[in-house]
C-alpha cells in the first residue's frame, strides 16, 4: 500500500495525474488546493498573507476567515473535483477532509513568533496545528468496504475546531499510521534539486540520516516542509519516500519506478 499527495500548484496535470493513479488498487490520496485557494481568496477580497517563521520556514498565515475559505475550496471545490474525475475513470472513490470522523486530530497553534523587517514578532489569531493523532477506523471502513479514500484539510482540534495543518506532514502522518511502504509527494518539480532552475541537477536519493543537511543545504520554500514531512515518516516506519514530478503524463507510475528523488 501506498500512499500519495499531490500538490495544489496550477502546474499539476490532475486529469494525467488521476488517470495514471486510477491503474493502482492500494492507496490513500491526499490532495492540495493552494493555488485555487489563492484565486479565491484574491477575487473575495481576502488575498493570502505568507510569513516567515522564526526558525526560516514560511507558511500561510490562516485567521478565521481563512479557515473558512479552506473548508470551500479544498473539501468542497477540489475535493469534489478529483472524486468527480476519478468516478468517471471506474474508481468508486470517496472524499473528506481530516476534520469529518477526526481522521486528523491536532493541537492548535494559536500563535506564530515570526521575522518581521529584521525583528520576531507574535503574531495572534492564528488558526493552525500540528497532526497529534491520525484516527485510521472511518478511513478503514471506507477501504474495507470499497472505496478508494481521497483526503484532505482542514484537520480538527481536539476540541472540536477546524484549523489548517500543513500537507506533506498531514501525508507524512497518514502514511506512518497506515505502516504505508511508500510515501510519494508529488508537486511541480521534478524532486529535491541542487539548484531550483536547473531541473538536470536533480538529487536521486537521499539517506535519512541526511535529510536535515540535505534541507539547509539545498531546499527553498515549500521543498522544506515536504523534506521534513519525508523525514518524519522514515523516522516513523515507512520504507521510503519520494519526492516526485506531479506535471507529468505518468506521476505515480514514475516515481514508484525511480523517478525524483527518493528518501530511504
Amino acid at each position: 500500500m501506498f500512499v500519495v499527495k499531490i500538490g495544489g500548484s496550477d502546474k499539476i496535470d490532475y486529469e494525467s495525474f488521476l488517470a495514471d493513479l486510477a491503474g493502482y488498487e492500494d492507496w490513500i490520496l491526499l490532495h492540495g488546493g493552494s493555488h485555487e485557494l489563492d484565486r479565491i481568496s484574491e477575487e473575495l477580497g481576502h488575498p493570502p498573507r505568507f510569513v516567515e517563521s522564526v526558525s526560516g520556514y514560511t507558511s500561510r498565515y490562516t485567521d478565521e476567515e481563512t479557515v473558512d475559505l479552506i473548508n470551500m475550496v479544498y473539501p468542497g471545490k477540489m475535493n469534489k473535483f478529483i472524486v468527480e474525475e476519478l468516478q468517471k475513470l471506474g474508481v468508486d472513490a470517496f472524499g473528506f477532509s481530516g476534520l469529518d470522523g477526526r481522521v486528523l486530530e491536532c493541537k492548535r497553534k494559536s500563535s506564530l513568533k515570526i521575522k518581521k523587517d529584521g525583528k520576531k514578532v507574535v503574531l495572534r489569531g492564528e488558526h493552525s496545528g500540528i497532526i497529534k493523532q491520525v484516527n485510521k477506523e472511518p478511513v478503514e471502513a471506507l477501504a474495507s468496504a470499497g472505496y478508494r479514500p481521497v483526503l484532505t484539510i482542514p484537520a480538527v482540534t481536539f476540541d472540536g475546531t477546524a484549523v489548517n495543518v500543513d500537507g506533506d506532514r498531514a501525508a507524512a502522518e497518514v502514511a506512518s499510521a497506515f505502516s504505508a511502504d511508500k510515501l510519494l509527494l508529488l508537486s511541480d518539480v521534478p524532486g529535491l534539486l541542487k539548484n531550483v532552475d536547473e531541473e538536470d541537477s536533480l538529487i536521486d536519493s537521499i539517506n535519512k540520516d541526511e535529510v536535515e543537511e540535505y534541507s539547509e543545504e539545498y531546499a527553498e520554500g515549500r521543498m522544506e516542509k515536504k523534506l521534513m514531512g519525508a523525514g518524519e515518516a522514515i523516522e516513523n516506519g515507512v520504507s521510503s519516500v519520494v519526492l516526485g514530478d506531479g506535471t507529468g503524463k505518468q506521476p505515480v507510475t514514475e516515481a514508484l519506478n525511480g523517478g525524483g528523488t527518493k528518501i530511504s
